[in-house]
């Protein structure tokens, strides 16, 4: 009897255990579940969504599970009892293939809706001119380039508070992945290509960012700050920055692209104009399937010329 007893002790201390070792977690602690932005916010919600549908589905299986173990546990029956029949019964298999299309379908939608909403401009801020920084991934550092403000930083990154952030993204060197989890997902930047990744933090702070993509052995050191400040505190550090910092030089970026670990930099001037502008990712898909329809515009045109001659014969 005791032997019986025993492995639901140890279940249970496990299960009371875990509760407490759980408790200790803080939330605020883990970057992904600590939102600073209405990007980052969007994919939160997303990802508390799939979680009370995945705990609903867990909890349905397990209870399933422990009923069936109840239900149909070894028994002492009589020598001569014979099992029913049992065949297919068609509901049973349309209700247990019909529910995991429901959960892809309860899953697939917000997701997809999801990602098409993180391609635009948060909504509320459609009216707000954004911010184009171009961040150059090189071995192992951030390269963050203002084109408008004319300035270049490395391994740090400053913008206004409340304002879209269109980061272009590509690579000097190996692929690297660009993340700032507290304020949104992360895309991967690739040499001579330009992905465009927009994020958006909606009050002053200090946010970490890193490379989420494995490339070498300065890895581990690929990590960025990412301060967003009030508008006037930014301007003024723009305007600081033409004061104070050095001309960047072609010598001085050739030598940031050497693979090795740095510190912060902070130059007037961006390299932009050396580089050969890469290509826009999903730009070229949309070129091609535009000369598609115009080729079939074209022969279009031509069918109903060639049929205008036909009947132009037939009545002569």
């Amino acid at each position: 009897m005791r032997a019986k007893k025993l492995p639901w002790k140890i279940v249970s201390l496990v299960l009371l255990s875990s509760i407490f070792l759980l408790s200790g977690c803080d939330t605020s602690k883990i970057a992904v579940l600590n939102p600073q932005g209405p990007v980052a916010q969007k994919q939160y919600d997303l990802i508390v969504y799939s979680f009370w549908l995945m705990m609903i589905i867990l909890v349905v299986v397990l209870g399933l599970f422990i009923f069936m173990v109840y239900k149909y546990r070894e028994k002492r029956l009589a020598a001569d009892y014979m099992p029913p029949d049992q065949h297919g019964n068609k509901w049973l298999e349309i209700i247990w293939t019909a529910i995991p299309i429901v959960i892809i379908i309860a899953v697939a939608i917000p997701t997809v809706k999801a990602n098409y909403q993180l391609e635009d401009i948060p909504k509320g801020y459609e009216d707000k001119k954004p911010i184009v920084i171009n961040v150059t991934s090189a071995d192992w550092k951030w390269i963050f380039s203002y084109p408008e403000q004319g300035i270049e930083t490395v391994n740090y990154v400053n913008i206004p508070e409340d304002t879209p952030v269109k980061f272009q993204l590509t690579s000097a060197g190996t692929m690297a992945s660009f993340w700032v989890p507290e304020l949104g997902g992360q895309k991967y930047t690739m040499p001579n290509h330009s992905m465009e990744l927009i994020l958006l933090a909606d009050k002053p702070g200090s946010y970490l960012g890193r490379n989420a993509n494995f490339n070498g052995e300065g890895f581990a050191h690929m990590d960025f700050e990412v301060l967003s400040q009030t508008q006037k505190d930014f301007d003024q550090w723009v305007k600081d920055v033409k004061k104070s910092a050095p001309a960047l030089t072609k010598a001085d970026y050739n030598k940031i692209l050497k693979p090795g670990v740095v510190g912060r930099m902070t130059y007037t001037g961006t390299h932009l104009p050396w580089v050969k502008t890469p290509h826009q990712h999903g730009m070229m898909e949309k070129k091609e399937t535009n000369q598609e329809h115009d080729m079939k515009d074209m022969d279009m045109d031509m069918d109903m010329d060639m049929d205008g001659m036909d009947m132009s014969e037939h009545q002569h």
